[in-house]
């Protein structure tokens, strides 16, 4: 079975609701970045971040997988599918997919302040925290990779491109460093395909479907479908 890779970014969830960061109207116009995503900004007004977070998994509670999460659990059915993704939802584990990479983080999850390793998970009556919230006898954070912190999981994430036979972008701007830098990780030969409405500029030997997340999916998968009969 073929190792389908995929790195998935903010346009995967923005049909089910979840606000994007950088497009127009999107959060980083509501809040200043460093403010409530920088471990300089939480250092200054941990309350501040608290509460964004907050609102963030309130959010999320309401939303649901959309056709494009529900489409890459189908293609569980034919490649060994793993995904890196550098959304902090839920998404794809509630859709049903058993392999996820989460790059940035989970927005449902906070661990201790004196303890990096030691997470929790909350639950919908559970979802707000604040600087004096106690678990376990312990002050708790998000569970977020903020600005100006190491991305824990990255070598791991190229280590899977690396073992990938075809590695699929979906929804992103492809700025957003290191996961932006994935690309160059993938082996020689490797068919390698870009799911985004507004694409970026990519190498030519990337094959760019310019869609959204649910109807680009759908095109992949009768593209990987078809080729698969071929072999």
């Amino acid at each position: 079975m073929k190792k389908l890779v995929i790195s998935t970014g903010a346009g995967m969830s923005a049909e089910s609701g979840i606000s994007t960061f950088r497009d127009a109207g999107g959060l980083w116009e509501q809040y200043p970045v460093m403010q409530v995503a920088s471990a300089d900004g939480f250092r200054a007004d941990p309350a501040l971040v608290h509460r964004f977070y907050n609102e963030r998994r309130h959010q999320l509670l309401k939303a649901q997988p959309n056709a494009g999460h529900l489409g890459l659990v189908e293609l569980e059915k034919h490649f060994d599918v793993r995904i890196i993704t550098q959304n902090v939802d839920d998404l794809h584990e509630r859709a049903g997919s058993h392999h996820v990479l989460h790059l940035h983080g989970e927005l449902m999850k906070v661990r201790a302040t004196d303890d990096e390793n030691r997470l929790f998970t909350l639950t919908p009556e559970t979802l707000d925290t604040t600087p004096d919230t106690v678990i376990d006898g312990h002050h708790v954070r998000p569970h977020i990779v903020f600005f100006q912190e190491a991305v824990p999981n990255i070598g791991y994430a190229c280590q899977l491109v690396e073992e990938a036979d075809i590695f699929v972008v979906i929804g992103t701007s492809m700025s957003v460093y290191p996961a932006a830098g994935l690309l160059s990780y993938v082996r020689p030969g490797t068919e390698v395909y870009y799911i985004d409405p507004n694409p970026a500029r990519v190498p030519e030997w990337v094959h760019v479907i310019p869609t959204g997340a649910s109807e680009g999916i759908e095109r992949l998968t009768r593209i990987l479908l078809k080729e698969e009969d071929k072999a």
